[in-house]
């Protein structure tokens, strides 16, 4: 039936001007649901200034400079820092050796020998329990699995191995542990990822205690939460926005510093809506609010929750209880999501002062087709709708 309806449009059109087309993308003259300008949202720091005055940085990152780096790119300072450091650092997956898909690794097997900067075999569940193996033996192993739709081979050896593996120690903890693993993984929609390429897993790992799951969404956060989990005592799933690979640009601190885990982090003040998110989907909530503002004369509060699991569920509570409306916005799948444990908390903890239901803005139950990708996950409309529902209600 598609056939017989496609066939004829294209017998009768230019191959190089197809009459239709199988993407995603904004109308013309669309207000809302416009491309991310990276060059000026407020999420980045774009001078020097704005990177070396955040108050978590070590008093020497502060007094150091900054360089404009994108996410690839200060994730290879991390990464060459860790190595740099402490001689029992180890980096290997598939293709690292010569940089990985996003070239992450790029140049470090070139400095540091193929004894410490390795490919392995394609396979994630030998990556991962080579890995918790290394980390028993006292070495700090950073794992890449190429993408995180690759990563369930490996989630029984990151589950029942890695983050059973401290409790199961008890006093014996400090010479029995896993920490220093961290899983690196590209994730996330990147607009072609289809089926394989294009997932958001992170809150299957959030069920399991004894593991943490941090994902950035910038540069300067990604070099410190990345330097963080190194030298956390639990192993970390660190989850890279593959789509801000390269469009996120913003200048990050020279010198090494480490942010905190399972600590969010307030990127603007509001007194109407609080809006909880991470990773991607805060460009869209930023390009949102400033929307809803400018129409509906609001003011919107946005969270960043870095870590998903343990996540900082004081500073969400400060915050709704002050706003009295909760939106969660996420692009992994509805149910069963990261917001669906954000709404249930902040029901239970700020019921008496909640003036709206808390709402949820996450990708659809259904898998990632190649095609129109992006009506799958939040765009600004549905941010916009949210704010504009809890403001109404």
């Amino acid at each position: 039936m598609i056939r017989a309806r496609v066939l004829p449009r294209l017998a009768s059109t230019s191959l190089t001007k197809p009459a239709f087309r199988t993407y995603a993308s904004h109308p013309p003259g669309a207000r809302l649901n416009l491309p991310t300008d990276f060059s000026t949202t407020p999420i980045l720091a774009h001078t020097s200034k704005d990177a070396l005055s955040n108050p978590e940085l070590s008093a020497e990152a502060r007094n150091g400079t900054a360089s404009r780096q994108n996410l690839f790119q200060s994730i290879n300072s991390a990464l060459g820092h860790a190595l740099r450091t402490d001689q029992r650092t180890l980096l290997f997956g598939e293709d690292v050796a010569f940089g990985g898909v996003f070239r992450c690794s790029m140049k470090l097997a070139e400095e540091f020998g193929d004894t410490r900067v390795f490919n392995t075999p394609l396979t994630e569940q030998g990556i991962v329990g080579f890995a918790v193996g290394a980390a028993m033996e006292g070495m700090k192993p950073i794992a890449e699995v190429q993408f995180a739709d690759y990563v369930y081979p490996a989630f029984d050896q990151i589950v029942n191995e890695a983050a059973k593996l401290r409790y199961r120690a008890g006093t014996n903890a400090e010479t029995m542990g896993c920490g220093g693993l961290v899983v690196r993984m590209p994730s996330g929609g990147v607009g072609h990822g289809a089926l394989y390429h294009s997932q958001s897993p992170e809150s299957l790992f959030t069920h399991i205690p004894g593991v943490r799951v941090v994902i950035p969404r910038s540069p300067s956060q990604a070099k410190g939460l990345l330097l963080g989990a190194i030298a956390c005592n639990d192993p970390v799933v660190f989850l890279e926005p593959k789509i801000l690979y390269r469009a996120a640009v913003e200048y990050v601190p020279q010198e090494a510093y480490v942010l905190p885990l399972s600590k969010a982090e307030m990127l603007r003040e509001g007194k109407d809506v609080t809006i909880v998110s991470y990773g991607t989907p805060l460009y869209t909530c930023s390009s949102a609010i400033a929307a809803a503002e400018r129409d509906f004369g609001c003011s919107v509060e946005l969270i960043d929750l870095r870590t998903v699991y343990p996540w900082d569920r004081q500073t969400i509570m400060e915050s709704v209880n002050k706003t009295g409306k909760c939106i969660v916005v996420h692009e992994s799948m509805v149910n069963a999501g990261v917001g669906a444990e954000v709404a249930a908390t902040v029901q239970e903890g700020c019921f008496l002062r909640l003036e709206a239901p808390v709402q949820r803005v996450a990708g659809w139950s259904t898998h990632a087709g190649l095609a129109y990708e992006k009506f799958n996950i939040p765009d600004v409309v549905r941010v916009y709708d949210a704010i504009k529902t809890a403001l109404s209600y």
